[in-house]
């Protein structure tokens, strides 16, 4: 007994010691529906990557930051593996590696209810004022706009404080996911009560597709890999499904 004893404490011993190894660390920021500290399973895209990583024997463990600083922490801090979710880009593509889709949500504008904005293509909306997030991937074909200065933007730090410019008349329109709006409006104080003055514009900018961005280093192209093998076993339209309605 005393032999059998020793070996299960050296067996859980090597175990613990090893745990370490199958915890994936990845930064992210407050974005509910898709990502938050006091959401079910800390939102949708968190769930789908925690379920992916899982199927694979690995835990995932997040840390929420401001959004710049959320991608700043995944280059610089060997703690963490990459970080989520992003759209894609070329740019984050020459330093990151992009995972396989965890998922999607419906890019587009807010704008106000009384003041409408009707347009074909983003050349329309020069005459506009339109709020972006500080660092945000929008479209490719819009941030190249918005960068030749040909559409006005005014970046801040969240969509929250985009909705309450739109809101107030300060912007015309603001570029947000859909659902983001919705969780938004219908849960922040300082918006529930204003949700009669804004609507999503009826035209989309794109359905954009969320991903993890992995370091381009070996253990981030391992953990990819490993991350793509585990989206493959999950249900990944099921459980945003679960968490976005």
């Amino acid at each position: 007994m005393r032999t059998l004893a020793i070996f299960l404490t050296l067996l859980i011993s090597a175990w613990s010691f090893a745990e370490p190894d199958k915890e994936v660390r990845l930064t992210t920021l407050q974005w509910p529906p898709y990502s938050g500290q006091q959401l079910a399973e800390q939102g949708a895209s968190v769930a789908v990557a925690k379920a992916a990583f899982a199927a694979m024997g690995y835990q995932l463990h997040v840390d929420f930051f401001p959004w710049s600083r959320a991608v700043a922490q995944a280059k610089r801090d060997e703690a963490y593996v990459g970080y989520f979710p992003e759209y894609y880009s070329d740019a984050i593509a020459a330093d990151f590696i992009y995972s396989h889709p965890i998922g999607s949500g419906p890019l587009g504008f807010a704008e106000q209810k009384d003041a409408t904005v009707s347009w074909s293509t983003l050349h329309d909306l020069k005459a506009l004022r339109i709020g972006v997030v500080q660092d945000y991937v929008n479209t490719e074909d819009f941030d190249n706009l918005a960068k030749a200065g040909i559409l006005q933007t005014e970046a801040v730090i969240n969509d929250k404080s985009n909705l309450l410019k739109v809101i107030s008349g300060r912007i015309d329109l603001a570029v947000i996911d859909r659902n983001v709006m919705d969780y938004l409006l219908k849960t922040d104080p300082a918006l529930s009560a204003k949700t009669h003055k804004a609507h999503f514009n009826q035209r989309l900018l794109a359905d954009k597709k969320l991903f993890i961005c992995f370091k381009k280093t070996p253990a981030g192209q391992r953990m990819a890999e490993i991350f793509n093998q585990g989206l493959k076993k999950i249900d990944v339209d099921a459980i945003m499904a679960q968490h976005l309605h």
